[in-house]
């Protein structure tokens, strides 16, 4: 992972100055500047728009009593695409605004939802407490087979024993 955020961290800013050098060389380098700026209004004034109505979203399904996870989660795309067009560039406008957009942001909700669920599987699974969660992709307690000494009841674990209440005379 760590090395994966290394090479991100230096791949994307060669390529972002590479295509802006092509860019530029295409179209002139005052106009490659115009463009930028351009794109950043239109980024600002998008963010804003679809910021408001993330907002209301969120509003509302708080008022309505459910859980609101879609609007939390775009939400946060709009954060990261709005942080995504402050940088200068094209490849980070793009991504910017496929985070933004509304007919882009279902993907990227998608894409978001199965990146965090395998880092979190990932995560459980090398717990030192991931015994105690099979069903977070840790095995089973060493030694013991499904069945020994647990029953499966409703998908929680049953443990059967007594509990012992000793009555303790008051102290005086």
């Amino acid at each position: 992972m760590r090395l994966l955020l290394f090479l991100a961290f230096l791949v994307v800013p060669v390529m972002e100055i590479w295509l802006l050098i092509q860019v530029g060389s295409v179209i002139g380098g005052w106009t490659t500047v115009a463009l930028l700026i351009a794109d950043s209004l239109l980024g600002a004034w998008l963010v804003r728009r679809e910021g408001r109505r993330a907002w209301k979203a969120l509003q509302e399904a708080l008022q309505s009593g459910r859980m609101p996870d879609k609007e939390l989660a775009d939400g946060g795309l709009i954060l990261v695409g709005g942080t995504l067009l402050l940088t200068p560039g094209f490849i980070s406008d793009i991504a910017g605004f496929l985070c933004l957009l509304p007919v882009t942001r279902p993907m990227m909700r998608r894409l978001g939802s199965w990146f965090f669920e395998r880092r979190v599987r990932r995560l459980a699974a090398s717990s030192p407490y991931a015994n105690l969660f099979p069903a977070a992709g840790g095995p089973q307690s060493p030694g013991r087979s499904p069945g020994q000494g647990a029953q499966q009841s409703g998908g929680g674990r049953v443990v059967h024993g007594e509990v012992i209440k000793e009555d303790r005379e008051p102290s005086s």
